[in-house]
């Protein structure tokens, strides 16, 4: 991910506050802001944080149940599917 011209000074941001968020949620693309040169901060629109925060969490189900299959725990669908259906008919 490359993001060339989405780099800004922290007092660009200062100066712009008001312009950078429009941008954010115009673009939906992340800013970089630097201090002295260098990068310090990650600035996204909510929409967008909010879908990466979701992705990350379906990754992180995703490598839990990997984890299962590589330790063995686990067992046939038809099985857990029918313990399921049989504890909610208590």
């Amino acid at each position: 991910m490359g993001f060339g011209e989405r780099i800004r000074p922290v007092s660009y941001l200062k100066a712009h506050a008001a312009d950078v968020l429009r941008d954010l949620a115009d673009h939906r693309e992340p800013m970089v802001i630097t201090q002295n040169g260098t990068a310090r901060a990650v600035l996204q629109d909510v929409a967008s944080y909010e879908a990466t925060q979701e992705m990350l969490a379906l990754l992180k189900l995703l490598a839990l149940g990997n984890d299962d299959i590589a330790k063995g725990r686990v067992a046939p669908a038809a099985e857990t599917i029918a313990k399921r259906r049989g504890a909610t008919r208590l």
